[in-house]
């Protein structure tokens, strides 16, 4: 690919600046400050030379299905048990960093645990490290049968876990499983962290931005964007 050709679709350039402009507000900046800063990126993008990004991972489907439990590298996934993991799931989801795996996207009405758990169209998974202990949670969300789509939740609950690639790990593994034994076409994500890191994770999971659903939900007494990504499987690659 050319230099000059563009290698980001519209709508994550969109939505990233959408987040950038947010959080510029709170610098009081003015539209001359934006053209500013436009000029130092343009400059600093000269300078160095072509992105060290993290390569995008597709989801690797040839070693066929995933069961649970499944192991990975660093991580094991199993199925969600009541009894050893509701009380530490509560606990997870009471502090502000889990609190958001309750709300509702599409509303930013926080759901009660106990709906979460015992909806039977939701399917929970938990992420442990190999020595046992719990670190977080990934889930199938309303999970239809006959259009074969769910919505993908995940969550580290564990902070010490967060930020170390854990998650990137355990949601590769649960998209497989999701994929090849729930026999899932279409998942989807609708998230209110519209900041560069979740896109560019999500990206690299395979997801891509479908669209930004402005000002959609009100969380907290603030309107909140509400971004949405998509991942689709034909059953030959994921798209």
């Amino acid at each position: 690919m050319s230099k000059t050709e563009p290698s980001v679709p519209d709508n994550t350039l969109e939505t990233l600046a959408r987040n950038f402009c947010r959080e510029a507000k709170g610098y009081g900046f003015s539209q001359i400050d934006y053209l500013r800063y436009v000029n130092h990126l343009l400059a600093h993008s000269s300078e160095d030379g072509e992105p060290d990004d993290e390569e995008a991972s597709p989801i690797d489907l040839s070693a066929g299905s995933v069961t649970l439990p499944a192991k990975g590298e660093r991580v094991t996934l199993r199925a969600f048990d009541p009894e050893r993991d509701t009380d530490v799931f509560r606990e997870w989801l009471s502090g502000d960093y889990g609190c958001y795996f309750l709300v509702a996207r599409t509303s930013g009405r926080r759901a009660d645990i106990d709906c979460i758990l015992n909806n039977e169209k939701h399917i929970i998974g938990v992420i442990e490290l190999h020595s046992g202990q719990p670190i977080g949670s990934v889930a199938y969300l309303n999970v239809d049968t006959r259009r074969k789509k769910a919505e993908l939740r995940k969550l580290i609950g564990d902070p010490a876990c967060r930020g170390t690639g854990l998650a990137k790990e355990a949601t590769q593994l649960w998209i497989r499983y999701g994929l090849t034994t729930l026999g899932l076409k279409k998942l989807y994500l609708n998230t209110l962290h519209t900041h560069f890191r979740n896109v560019k994770l999500n990206e690299s999971l395979g997801f891509k931005v479908e669209g930004i659903l402005r000002n959609e939900a009100l969380v907290d007494g603030e309107y909140r964007d509400v971004l949405r990504m998509g991942l689709w499987y034909d059953g030959a690659e994921v798209s």
